[in-house]
């Protein structure tokens, strides 16, 4: 079965606030929105990948209402009702539940591609391959698919999955059981996820089809399901924003995984063989950029005496950096600001970002 003839929709998940690319990276303009690889965003990246699979009118995109201009910028080929702003912030189960909603009032009861939009994967056709394998199993069974990523490290910044027996392979893509989900461990836990060879980093990434994951949030967030489902009734009415607000603001916080993921029966990972980073902050930018021979990596112009180990980002490709004598430092320069501070002080990138936003708000 190939996607023309699957009943297809993806759904981006634009969402996102962070604030670990600062000073790029802004309340206004969130990580999703930067062109840290190349001329394309983020955003505009997770939509190149996925656009040959399915007619743009499929393609749905779900912000933060203060950003749905942005998408629009970015992504001009997307009819306006297909970039959803949510009023407020409810996380991934609000957005999700929408998503599934709206579709299945559009679409009947699509196989629903339920992606990240400020995520990095390569290669293009490797990653398509994979989810058209879920999509089909998924149009075939009421399982909830997701994508579990090879862990390279004992990151504590993932959750993890734990993946059971092998249940279907699809030539070389491998479909498991899912035991559990896993919250982001501490560094020895995760070192023994990694020991024991079954536990995978969590994407963030599903396939389902609308049915199958509304049927399941009816069981374990009811009210979600009622608020979600009523609003999407009032697609493309006049009452469709008063709608949309009633029902993120009667719903609380809570993340799919938490909500419906861990608590459902019938859970499918994939095995993922493409490339994917989660882009998490300046330092994760490192092993895509170019480096000298002191191990300086650059984007814009460098010039060093005696420096080594830096990651230097220009946002103006043009700038040039001069440094002497420095050792393990990120410096970004973004319109005005500049940012300097030790590799081993990125966590704490979050703290000033918190500062600053403070002081602002006085």
């Amino acid at each position: 079965m190939e996607s023309s003839e699957l009943n297809l929709v993806a759904t981006i998940m634009a969402g996102g606030t962070g604030t670990r690319f600062w000073p790029m990276s802004t309340k206004e303009r969130p990580k999703q929105f930067l062109k840290l690889f190349g001329n394309r965003s983020l955003l505009q990246k997770s939509y190149d990948r996925i656009r040959d699979l399915l007619p743009v009118d499929r393609i749905i995109v779900l912000t933060n209402a203060a950003h749905v201009r942005m998408v629009i910028e970015q992504l001009p080929e997307l009819p306006a009702g297909n970039v959803i702003g949510e009023p407020l912030k409810r996380d991934t189960a609000a957005a999700v539940g929408l998503a599934a909603a709206l579709c299945r009032k559009r679409f009947g009861n699509p196989v629903i591609l339920t992606l990240t939009a400020d995520h990095l994967i390569e290669p293009v056709d490797l990653f398509q391959k994979t989810l058209l394998s879920a999509a089909r199993k998924a149009a075939e069974e009421p399982v909830l698919y997701t994508f579990g990523i090879k862990p390279e490290h004992p990151a504590t910044g993932y959750g993890y999955l734990e993946f059971g027996r092998r249940v279907f392979a699809d030539d070389g893509i491998e479909h498991f059981e899912l035991l559990r989900f896993k919250e982001k461990p501490d560094l020895e836990t995760a070192k023994s996820y990694l020991s024991l060879r079954r536990f995978y980093w969590n994407s963030g990434m599903f396939v389902w089809t609308a049915e199958t994951i509304l049927r399941e949030m009816r069981a374990s967030l009811p009210h979600h399901h009622r608020c979600m489902t009523r609003a999407a009734a009032s697609d493309g009415s006049p009452s469709w924003q008063k709608a949309l607000e009633d029902a993120f603001h009667e719903v609380s916080a809570i993340s799919i995984d938490y909500g419906v993921m861990e608590k459902a029966a019938r859970v499918r990972a994939v095995a993922a063989r493409f490339t994917w980073s989660d882009v998490g902050g300046w330092l994760s930018l490192e092993a895509f950029l170019s480096k000298d021979r002191e191990g300086n990596a650059a984007r814009g112009e460098i010039f060093t005496l005696d420096a080594c180990g830096n990651l230097v980002f220009c946002e103006d490709t043009g700038e040039e950096v001069m440094m002497i004598g420095l050792r393990n430092l990120v410096i970004v320069r973004a319109g005005k600001k500049t940012l300097i501070m030790k590799k081993e002080k990125a966590e704490e990138l979050k703290h000033l970002v918190r500062v600053l936003e403070e002081k602002e708000s006085t």
